[in-house]
């Protein structure tokens, strides 16, 4: 009571110091998110000073994911959305720069185009009718806000694909090459030129003996800057504790599924006896066994040796009806399997069919409007004739079947059992080649013909209880206790050596991506990639990541910042570059002598020649060298160029000859087909370009 008397007298200034305490929660929120502060919390990216909504955003991330099925992520639903978020933001606007508007009759247009095949929208003439149209918009207006909302957006994506279409017709619209530009371009493909040449390689300097200094890289990269940009990035090392099963887990596993074998004997409360339960060997229902005992249901087909499993197919196909086998182990999963039934029968056959649907039979079109009766009635009057002629099925086929393969005369191609729906499967693998039948099914009556089958063989029809083994809760918290301490020891310790001393894999990742979300080796994962780019990430860092079956422990090895590429990234790329500068220098300063033949002796190489070199495809000898045959171009006939720094080496060429390709009476043609060539990548080209040079503040990595 006395504690209770001292809140109520303090009660005010216990309220000021939870309102305190929570405003101080609020803030430090607010100043963890750094200067986006509540814009980076609502936007999901700023493109040009246009904002993309989050909330809008992650509604078509989600609705995008539902559309590709269950198999799509989140990550890649969230990209597709970026992907069309950001080409739409770009465009529009440059369309509204344009000025570009779409018109009431423009929009109808599209809207019937984009309906044509919509039976809802068509009259009894087939053409889409304005009247259907509102009176489908009334009603959804009416019954469903959520479908009348995806008709409005519909609306607006046909009116933004009108002025989108619009825009690029006038890009393409300018697309037009001149003559001039194609006698040029004829020429630049065409006219040649034969050259005499010294080339002093590169090779003839040791890569030791030119040195590339640090300073050298990083002063290049800043002097070519846009070549070497680079987004922000990060590698990481981790390893994997996997939840696998122990051997005592295997040894438990194997035992429960032994105990299937044999009858069960339990006390009966309502009979206050003992009943005994059949166990896997003497059940009469195997199907109702398995699926109350497997983690497979029971699987009623027969089975050829490439049917079985690889390591036990050789023991399993000599086994005879009656025969019980196993438990061996697949895999992680362990089995037990009992032969129903063997047979020799083929195991692929040939077949064709002539299908007669009635009102009711599966997937039949709103065209069937034959009753079961005049079916049967039909198809009993088909196979009459066909058992007489069978060189008058596929005529009877293209007339009469109700599917697809009426146009190929009711050739339904190779079968393997189990393809097809059990009564016609049936027929077609226990007839031999050329029988004729009728078959029921639930796709109507089927006049059926066996074809060519394969050579019999032997096949099993089993009943097989398979069961995973899965670690055992002690097993799993062994794994969790162990990834535990080498999360701690990592932290101070060194990280390779402690994998190497628990007999670890060290799995190397470079080059990650802040939007990246596939790990090699461990799949889709956000979490470690998100830790990795946080901005109180270092690198040294190390955490513990729960993945499916185990535990990653990572480590970030290098981090850098959007910006321009670092040293070491950049030297595989710029030691070249410098170390051939530095020996170009180096070998024109050895060169003696001015002419080809004074060169070459003074150098140990000899003048070579080439002919029929031209500016579009740039190569001297096996070398593709732009800058010395640029030069060479503009060099006339019987004069020599200057010493050149080329690709492969240092280059003094003379040329002897230019042949220019006989001019045209018209490059008319030639100039459509440089239209023609640039019209196909123009779109993507245009919005690449723009999209270069958008500035983009992108938030997607606050959100997933």
């Amino acid at each position: 009571m006395a504690i209770l008397n001292s809140i109520r007298k303090r009660g005010i200034f216990l309220i000021l110091i939870i309102a305190l305490a929570l405003f101080a929660f609020i803030l430090s929120d607010i100043i963890s998110k750094g200067s986006t502060g509540p814009k980076g919390q609502d936007t999901i990216a700023t493109v040009n000073g246009n904002e993309i909504p989050r909330q809008s955003f992650m509604e078509q991330v989600e609705a995008t994911q539902r559309n590709m099925g269950p198999n799509a992520n989140a990550t890649q639903a969230m990209n597709m959305v970026w992907d069309r978020e950001l080409r739409r933001v770009i465009m529009e606007e440059q369309i509204e720069k344009v000025g570009i508007t779409a018109e009431k009759a423009q929009i109808d247009n599209a809207l019937k185009t984009a309906l044509a095949n919509n039976p809802t929208f068509l009259n009894e003439a087939g053409q889409v009718d304005d009247a259907k149209i509102q009176e489908y918009i009334a009603s959804i207006k009416a019954s469903s806000p959520q479908m009348y909302a995806q008709w409005l957006t519909f609306e607006e994506n046909i009116a933004n694909s009108v002025v989108q279409t619009t825009y690029n017709n006038m890009i393409m619209g300018g697309l037009r090459a001149t003559i001039a530009e194609a006698e040029q371009e004829y020429h630049y493909k065409n006219d040649n030129l034969n050259l005499q040449y010294v080339l002093v390689p590169y090779t003839k300097i040791a890569d030791e003996e030119v040195k590339v200094s640090e300073d050298e890289i990083k002063k290049y990269v800043s002097a070519h800057a846009n070549d070497y940009k680079v987004d922000a990035q990060a590698d990481i090392q981790y390893v994997f504790y996997e939840e696998t099963p122990s051997e005592s887990d295997s040894e438990e596993a194997k035992a429960g599924i032994t105990s299937l074998l044999n009858d069960k004997v339990e006390f009966n409360q309502d009979t206050k006896s003992n009943d005994t339960i059949p166990g896997f060997r003497n059940t009469n229902d195997y199907e109702e066994f398995v699926n109350a005992n497997s983690d497979i249901p029971f699987f009623d087909q027969w089975l050829f040796k490439k049917d079985l499993p690889a390591s036990e197919a050789e023991n399993l196909i000599n086994l005879n009806k009656g025969d019980v086998y196993g438990p061996f182990k697949v895999d992680n999963s362990l089995y037990l399997t009992k032969v129903l039934d063997t047979k020799q029968m083929p195991d692929s056959t040939e077949s064709k069919h002539i299908l007669i649907r009635y009102v009711g039979t599966m997937r039949a079109p709103e065209t069937i409007t034959k009753t079961k009766e005049e079916a049967r009635r039909l198809a009993d009057s088909l196979l009459s004739v066909v058992k007489r002629d069978k060189s008058k099925f596929a005529e009877l086929a293209e007339e009469f079947s109700d599917d697809g393969s009426a146009d190929n005369g009711g050739d339904l191609g190779n079968s393997t059992p189990g393809r097809m729906v059990p009564p016609f499967d049936e027929f077609i693998f226990n007839n031999p080649t050329g029988t004729v039948g009728l078959v029921e099914t639930d796709f109507g009556f089927h006049i059926v013909e066996v074809g060519k089958q394969s050579a019999a063989k032997k096949a099993l029809k089993l009943a097989t209880v398979v069961k995973a083994v899965e670690p055992s809760e002690k097993t799993i918290n062994n794994v969790f206790s162990d990834a535990s301490k080498f999360e701690l020891a990592a932290k101070d310790g060194d990280f390779n050596e402690l994998a190497k001393a628990s007999n670890l894999e060290v799995k190397p990742v470079n080059k990650l991506g802040k939007m990246d979300s596939n790990i090699p080796g461990i799949g889709d994962n956000r979490s470690i990639i998100n830790w990795a780019f946080e901005k109180d990430t270092k690198v040294g860092d190390t955490k513990r990541f729960s993945v499916p079956n185990g535990y990653v422990i990572a480590q970030v090895s290098r981090k850098n910042e959007k910006g321009l590429m670092s040293v070491a990234d950049a030297s595989s790329r710029v030691i070249p570059i410098l170390r051939n500068e530095k020996k170009a220098k180096m070998i024109r300063e050895s060169i003696t002598g001015t002419t080809l033949d004074e060169i070459a002796k003074s150098q140990g190489v000899i003048v070579q020649t080439a002919t029929g070199v031209n500016m579009a495809a740039p190569t001297i000898g096996a070398s593709r060298e732009p800058k010395a045959v640029g030069i060479a171009f503009g060099t006339k006939p019987g004069e020599t160029t200057a010493l050149i720094d080329g690709n492969k080496g240092v280059y003094k060429i003379k040329v002897t000859a230019f042949n220019p390709a006989p001019k045209m009476e018209s490059y008319a043609n030639y100039a459509n087909q440089m239209s023609n060539q640039a019209v196909p990548g123009a779109q993507n080209a245009v919005y690449n370009a723009l999209k270069k040079k958008a500035e983009i503040e992108d938030n997607r990595a606050n959100f997933y």
